[in-house]
């Protein structure tokens, strides 16, 4: 920023002739302040991200809060040295600032000072508001008050009775003042222009409403430094005195089934009952298939029937890394996983367990798969296998303000064929909200983990609901009990073992499992590190066979009574034992019996049974794209609706910004005057000076600005949120990109249409622009589609980059180049030609360009005292012309577009998700 700033401003066409020039320089010095006080926003979200740690260290006693706050106020210090110091000297004589090398330092010093005050604003507000949400409200209303009442938006001579408290009270106005008086009292500006009695920087300064004593400089460094530890004191009083906000606590179900005793009961009863095995299945039988038949006769009845299907693999996947150089995660795998069979795929950490599911399930986005994975005995295709399996992710991804009811609506709407209607649909959804325990529920809000919402256990049979209603024939579910207590866990075993008996195929990664849990599977697949197959086959009663088997390996130490066989298992198979005994397991296993039925029944499933048909779909899609279309745009409905904190703070925000700007501005036709020529009832408005005019654009400028930013920043933890639900979907062949994209651009159009309005409507009143249709009009619609485009690039920042964080970092260097070149900062008309360019590309600059060329373009009657016409002012200095309205308008509709369909490709096209 600093190199494009000197090159913007560069000194050879930096001119010291009339105050026009130095309107100039009041730009290049309004635009240096703003980068260095908005440098320290950083503090902002950083101070945010330690609270939660302080908090928890404070209330144990580790230390005082003041203890934690000057060292980060004092280790801020340095940085701010350095930011300053290059921002100061890369630009100051390369801009042409006044030469004198005291000037320099003294502008070093000042910024330095400006730049302490800001990180210690930004923190207080962290400390005050505690979360992003809140700080980003409530501090987006102070710094507004900062940033208006700062001197240059709004002149001291304009602002308000009932404002001038906020001008003598905003730090910025200190700092403005103090670096005018700086520049504007030096040698450079000491020349008395010819008919005028006073020097070029006195006129300058007075011009733009500055004081123009020399004492102001030093009065600003002192209120600055004065502010500096204020700020800093505040925030260790906020520290000190406030706790973090309440969490909101989990959604509590009156469910009957699900209290404490019915879940001990179904864990706890004895071997064989409650959560155990339903069916057994051993390897060793000779007729699997007639058994798989079997077991589909005694499953309960569903109102949607399914095909039943099994899978195989055979010497399974090597992944990751490049050709030349490998790293196999699993070597030589195989196994058959059967429709009614309860499957664990177990293994300590680092054994390839999600690994191998992710490349069963096809949700691998990086590495090499070798091998041959058959459905049914037909190869897997990937786009048929979406359509019948499910896959139920560790991290239970769904969005949070839709209820469970829609969550299971949605996914039941765009992943049941299409010939399902309606009514059949809904009853299936009824019987798995009931197969999972999730009546009681319905109507309650997801909610995001740890924050509000659904519990984890609740989430957990959420996310396995809403892959049943997909009626798939295998599902596959990563750690499902991970990170539960002991009740929840066994209600979640209990849905998970509910789904087993309707006789689909079910497998999941397990990671140290109670007695209860461990055995309510029918078999066990076990992985050792490096990928290997150490067991495979069923586990028996009381794991009996799991026992015996690894009981007759010699060395092996017993099982104690009691002892749980899952840990006991791992503690026995981990390298350090192998070592020991002498022996590799691996190889002890593909050595055995067991093996060798294993790849016997592994061969027979491999072969397509009689009678039976490879998969097809005549789509790749369950539903036609129209479909997609409306169930996308009928989910982001009920998802803004039920977010009041996004949609609803916005809206209030806007109203409370177009209030201020109303008081701050207020009746800005006052400050014209009315000539009435009743021979032709035409009325025309005179302004009374240049400085008026400047005024008025000032609060478009920043109106744009910050509602453009305020939306841009609130859109982007939404569709961060969102695009990771997407991937999920997506994986799992609900919907192709494009509907995903239609939906989240379209259901904004509303939202932003009323937030324009309400904003026209006030500013616009209050402010008291001409009262004509046509300029009205002109006024919504370039509010309309500014606040479009911001929020359009918001959502596109978040697609094109990995995470939300990064995304703040690429919108917010753009917002820095679109605020200097959008025509406040620096004209176009006094930009190098070599910076021309940038402002025809600037959105921003587009949206000035209509404002202010609908309003004052077309007027032709002069300044006060002066024979120069408003019209001729806005052409021949802003460069704006009136009848060019039309080509700004389809410009500013033209960015609302690309910003949309890029945001379209980028999701289609880029996947940050890596598996």
């Amino acid at each position: 920023m600093a190199f494009v700033t000197m090159t913007l401003f560069l000194r050879t066409n930096m001119h010291r002739d009339n105050v026009i020039d130095g309107g100039v320089y009041v730009g290049a010095l309004f635009f240096t302040i703003v980068m260095i006080m908005f440098n320290g926003l950083i503090e902002l979200t950083m101070t945010i991200a330690k609270l939660p740690v302080f908090y928890k260290q404070r209330d144990l006693r580790f230390y005082p809060s003041w203890a934690y706050a000057i060292p980060t106020w004092i280790l801020n210090i340095p940085l701010t040295f350095v930011e300053v110091g290059v921002w100061v000297f890369i630009t100051y004589y390369v801009i042409g600032f006044d030469p004198h090398v005291g000037r320099l330092f003294k502008q070093y010093l000042l910024l330095l000072l400006v730049n302490q005050m800001a990180s210690g604003l930004f923190r207080l507000i962290g400390a005050v508001a505690r979360n992003m949400i809140v700080a980003n409200t409530f501090g987006s209303f102070v710094l507004l008050t900062l940033f208006v009442l700062g001197g240059v938006v709004l002149s001291r001579e304009q602002v308000r009775k009932w404002w001038i408290w906020g001008y003598w009270t905003s730090p910025m106005m200190y700092g403005q003042t103090a670096i005018v008086v700086n520049e504007f009292l030096g040698n450079s500006w000491s020349h008395v222009p010819a008919n005028s009695t006073e020097p070029l920087g006195i006129q300058v300064l007075k011009d733009h409403g500055f004081f123009t004593a020399p004492y102001m400089y030093w009065i600003g460094v002192g209120a600055l430094f004065g502010y500096v530890i204020v700020f800093n004191l505040l925030f260790t009083l906020a520290l000190t005195y406030l706790n973090p906000l309440e969490v909101s606590q989990a959604v509590q179900s009156n469910d009957a089934k699900t209290s404490r005793g019915d879940a001990a009961l179904s864990v706890g009863a004895e071997r064989g009952e409650g959560l155990m095995r339903g069916n057994k299945h051993s390897p060793s039988s000779s007729s699997t298939r007639q058994k798989i038949a079997f077991n589909a006769n005694g499953r309960r009845g569903m109102v949607l029937p399914f095909e039943q299907h099994y899978i195989t693999f055979k010497e399974e996947m090597k992944s990751q890394g490049v050709a030349e150089d490998k790293l196999v995660l699993l070597k030589e795998l195989s196994g058959a996983f059967r429709p009614g069979v309860l499957t664990a795929l177990m293994g300590v950490s680092g054994a390839g367990k999600t690994t191998l599911m992710d490349v069963l399930a096809g949700r691998k986005t990086g590495g090499y798969i070798e091998g041959n994975i058959t459905i049914s005995g037909y190869p897997k295709k990937q786009e048929t296998f979406a359509r019948i399996s499910g896959y139920c992710e560790q991290n239970d991804i769904h969005s949070p303000h839709v209820t469970v009811y829609e969550s299971l609506l949605y996914s039941a709407w765009l992943r049941l064929p299409s010939e399902v209607g309606s009514d059949t649909r809904k009853m299936f959804i009824e019987e798995v909200m009931e197969l999972v325990e999730l009546n009681p529920l319905r109507e309650a809000l997801v909610g995001l983990p740890g924050v509000n919402g659904l519990s984890t256990e609740q989430r957990k049979r959420l996310t396995i609901a809403v892959e049943l209603v997909a009626n798939p024939s295998i599902i596959f579910m990563d750690e499902p009990t991970s990170g539960l207590d002991a009740r929840a866990a066994a209600i979640v075993m209990r849905t998970v073992r509910n789904t087993v008996d309707t006789g689909r195929t079910v497998v999941c990664t397990i990671h140290q499992p109670s007695i209860d849990i461990f055995e309510a599977f029918d078999e066990l697949f076990l992985m050792k590190c490096g990928g290997q197959e150490i067991y495979v086959g069923p586990l028996g009663r009381h794991s009996s066979q799991l026992i015996k088997y690894f009981q007759g390996i010699n060395g092996v130490s017993k099982i104690k009574d009691g002892y749980n066989p899952a840990t006991w298992m791992l503690e026995v198979t981990t390298h350090a034992q192998e070592m020991a005994l002498g022996v590799d397991f691996a190889e002890l296993y593909k050595q055995s019996d067991l093996c060798r039925r294993n790849r016997a029944l592994i061969e027979e499933l491999s072969v397509p049974g009689p009678g039976s048909k490879d998969l097809y779909f005549p789509t790749q899609y369950s539903q036609p794209f129209f479909t997609q279309c409306m169930a996308c745009l009928w989910k982001q409905r009920c998802s803004y609706w039920k977010n009041p904190s996004y949609t609803a703070v916005r809206l209030l925000f806007t109203t409370v910004i177009a209030l201020m700007f109303g008081t701050m501005f207020w009746d800005l036709g006052s400050r014209r005057q009315a000539s009435f020529y009743f021979s032709n009832y035409q009325t025309l408005t005179r302004l009374k000076s240049i400085q008026d005019l400047t005024n008025a654009m000032g609060s478009m400028y920043t109106a744009v600005l910050f509602l453009g930013i305020q939306n841009d920043l609130a859109v982007q933890p939404v569709a961060s949120i969102e695009r990771t639900v997407f991937y999920r979907e997506r994986a799992a062949g609900m919907y192709s990109a494009l509907p995903y994209a239609l939906a989240q651009v379209l259901i904004e159009i509303p939202y932003i249409l009323v937030q324009a309005l309400v904003y026209g409507l006030i500013v616009y009143a209050m402010i008291g622009f001409e009262w004509t249709a046509a300029k009205f009009f002109w006024y919504i619609f370039f509010m309309y589609f500014t606040l479009l485009y911001f929020t359009f690039y918001g959502i596109m920042s978040v697609a094109i980059t990995p995470n939300q964080d990064i995304a703040l970092i690429v919108s917010g260097a753009f917002f820095g180049l679109w605020n200097l070149f959008s025509g406040f900062v620096v004209p176009r008309t006094r930009m190098p030609i070599w910076w021309r360019w940038y402002f025809w590309a600037c959105p921003v600059s587009w949206t000035l360009y209509g404002l202010v060329a609908s309003q004052f373009g077309d007027m032709k009657v002069p300044f006060e005292n002066s024979i120069l016409t408003v019209e001729d002012y806005v052409r021949d200095y802003l460069g704006y012309k009136h009848d060019f309205l039309g080509v700004v308008a389809a410009v500013i509709v033209g960015f609302t577009v690309l910003f949309a369909a890029t945001f379209a490709i980028s999701i289609k096209m880029f996947n940050f998700q890596h598996r």
